[in-house]
């Protein structure tokens, strides 16, 4: 009987060995490789929606404390093979203060003047390139817009009946070619206008796409925003592409209602920025 026990106990022994080893292939992969993100909220619509879920590669910009998944890393400074993102890089960062991730898009690198006036943003003293473009329709679902979204005035009627939101779309170019959407809501909104500010050193600039609805840099901490540039060692990855995207539909104990609650059209969408000669 003796015999058996100490089988049974080197069993067991095996079974925790192999949990501890795939815990932490998993928690390597996560951290230097690549992790899943799920988009939460409106923030960086149009490009983004609620209910997406994207790939986040996390070796691009080189590894710091935010790199290691599940915030278990203490904050600490310093990157190892650090490399600045570009501008027009979607990251996904910790909050400085909160340490809840958090994803944007870079405007402003180390050494950058940045401005708002009226909602139209300057770096280094020049007004970005603008180009307003027809509005964009998008159907509403429970997903979209999102909890506490700024954009439910532009939900209307369709000629089917069906709600859609009706977007005011306006393309920027950013210095060094990074062209994207961003939804502008026009003047009124206490994040048109900011600045001047120069980007500190190892620090970054970030804004959603959504201006006018994106706790970012421009926004104190005090109300879920950013508090001004991040630091560089804040940032854990950058966004590469949405793998799916649901509605909001399904339901967790019917996996029936998974498939159709996937949003067509969604799946492989590129998140890394058109970049023009210039």
């Amino acid at each position: 009987m003796a015999k058996d026990k100490t089988k049974d106990d080197g069993s067991w022994g095996k079974l925790i060995r192999d949990i501890v080893v795939i815990l932490l292939l998993v928690l390597g992969i996560h951290s230097c490789v690549a992790k899943p993100f799920y988009i939460p909220s409106d923030s960086m619509m149009p490009v983004l929606r609620n209910g997406d879920r994207l790939i986040v590669s996390k070796y691009p910009y080189g590894w710091s404390y935010s790199s290691v998944s599940f915030h278990l890393a203490p904050k600490v400074e310093g990157r190892l093979f650090g490399k600045l993102p570009e501008r027009g890089d979607i990251v996904v960062l910790e909050h400085p203060v909160t340490r809840i991730d958090y994803i944007k898009r870079v405007i402003g690198l180390p050494g950058d003047t940045i401005q708002l006036t009226n909602g139209e943003l300057s770096i280094n003293g020049k007004p970005v390139k603008r180009a307003v473009q027809p509005m964009l329709s998008i159907p509403v679902d429970p997903n979209l817009p999102g909890p506490d979204s700024s954009l439910d005035p532009y939900i209307v009627r369709g000629a089917d009946g069906k709600e859609v939101l009706e977007l005011p779309i306006v393309r920027e170019t950013l210095p060094g070619g990074a062209t994207f959407d961003t939804i502008d809501m026009g003047p009124g909104y206490t994040t048109d206008n900011y600045g001047p500010i120069t980007v500190p050193a190892n620090h970054l600039f970030l804004m959603g796409d959504n201006r006018d609805g994106s706790a970012d840099s421009r926004v104190d901490t005090s109300q879920k925003g950013l508090g001004g540039p991040v630091p560089f060692d804040a940032i854990a990855g950058r966004a590469e592409i949405v793998s799916f995207s649901t509605d909001g539909t399904a339901q967790w104990y019917n996996p029936l209602s998974w498939l159709g609650a996937l949003r067509s059209g969604r799946a492989g969408t590129d998140l890394r920025p058109d970049r023009q000669d210039q």
